[in-house]
C-alpha cells in the first residue's frame, strides 16, 4: 500500500542512503517531447534537508533533465530496494541546476565524493514522498560501481570535457535548451 508522507523521514533518509543507484525522471511540457528516466550510481544523491535532496551530475551523452528543470522544474526521483525488504520510494518535486562556477557550487560541493567529469549538481525542493510496495522489484546483487565515467573524464582532461559538453549536452533531443546552455552564451 501507498504511504504519503510531507517531508523525507529519518528513516526515509536511511533507506535513500542504503540503494545504489536511484532514478530520475523529468519531461518537457509539449505533449510530443520525451519523457527522460535516467539511472543514477556513483554515491551521487544527498538528502540536504527533510525538504531538499540533491545530486553531482556526471557529464553524460545528453542533458535532458537540466533542460526539463530549465523548462518546467519537475522532477521525480525514485529509489528501489533490490535486497531485503520491498520497498520503493518515489521523491516528487521542483528542481534546478547548479553549474561549477556558481557560487553556490561551492557551499555544495563538500557534500559529494569528487566525480571527474561532473557537469552540475541538480537540487530539488521535495513536496511529496510516497513509498509503495517494491513487491515487483526483482531482488538483485550489486556486483560494484563501474568506474568508466571517470576513466572517459580522465582520458578526455578538462579541455575534451568541455568540448564534448558544448557538442552534446546544450539542448535536448526536443530542442530544449539545458543550463549548460546558459553558462556557454556567457563566454
Amino acid at each position: 500500500m501507498a504511504k504519503l508522507y510531507d517531508q523525507i523521514t529519518d528513516d526515509l533518509a536511511d533507506f535513500i542512503r542504503a540503494q545504489p543507484m536511484f532514478f530520475v525522471a523529468s519531461a518537457p511540457l509539449s505533449a510530443n517531447g520525451h519523457v527522460n528516466l535516467s539511472p543514477k550510481g556513483l554515491d551521487c544523491f544527498r538528502v540536504l534537508s527533510p525538504q531538499q535532496v540533491a545530486y553531482m551530475d556526471g557529464t553524460g551523452s545528453g542533458n535532458e533533465t537540466s533542460a526539463h528543470l530549465e523548462e518546467n522544474e519537475r522532477i521525480t526521483f525514485m529509489f528501489c530496494a533490490f535486497t531485503g525488504s520491498p520497498s520503493i520510494l518515489r521523491l516528487f518535486g521542483r528542481g534546478r541546476v547548479v553549474l561549477p562556477h556558481a557560487a553556490e557550487w561551492e557551499t555544495l560541493i563538500p557534500r559529494f565524493t569528487p566525480v571527474r567529469g561532473a557537469r552540475q549538481i541538480t537540487i530539488a525542493d521535495i513536496d511529496r514522498v510516497q513509498t509503495s510496495c517494491g513487491f515487483g522489484v526483482p531482488l538483485m546483487n550489486v556486483v560494484g560501481q563501474r568506474t568508466l565515467m571517470g576513466d572517459w573524464a580522465a582520458t578526455k582532461g578538462e579541455d575534451g570535457i568541455r568540448d564534448y559538453q558544448q557538442h552534446n549536452n546544450l539542448i535536448s533531443m526536443d530542442g530544449l535548451p539545458s543550463t549548460l546552455s546558459k553558462q556557454v552564451t556567457k563566454q
